[in-house]
């Protein structure tokens, strides 16, 4: 079962940065895996923030584009979200989600999976 920790929250001041960190376990980032970063602040809906496909494609909400940037390191299994720039309407839970489609390269297969970390806070305030 693949498990996803998301850390590096906190408090910040507008203008500032975070950087965001979604660890993995069982070395899937180096499988056809998408990852999605999703953001919900108190009453509002959840929001897909960023998605970075296992080919390096990435997307990012018109809300966040030019400030946040989404990487990974595969040896480390882990995706990060690089957040410049925090405006108060950033403040909410981020959480990471990993999925990938059942598929097979040569005699070797690969399960699908669906998994979504607990998140970890961000909140931008003075």
């Amino acid at each position: 079962q693949v498990q996803l920790e998301e850390s590096g929250g906190g408090l910040v001041q507008p203008g500032g940065s975070l950087r965001l960190s979604c660890a993995a376990s069982g070395n899937i980032f180096n499988t056809d895996v998408t990852v999605h970063w999703y953001r919900q602040a108190p009453g509002k809906q959840r929001e897909l923030v960023a998605t970075m496909t296992s080919g390096g494609t990435t997307h990012y909400a018109d809300s966040v584009k030019g400030r946040f940037t989404i990487s990974g390191d595969n040896a480390k299994d882990t995706v990060y979200l690089q957040m410049d720039s925090l405006k108060p309407e950033d403040t909410a839970l981020y959480n990471c989600r990993a999925e990938r489609d059942y598929y097979c390269v040569g005699v070797r297969c690969y399960e699908a999976f669906r998994a979504w970390g607990l998140g970890t806070q961000v909140t931008v305030s003075s």
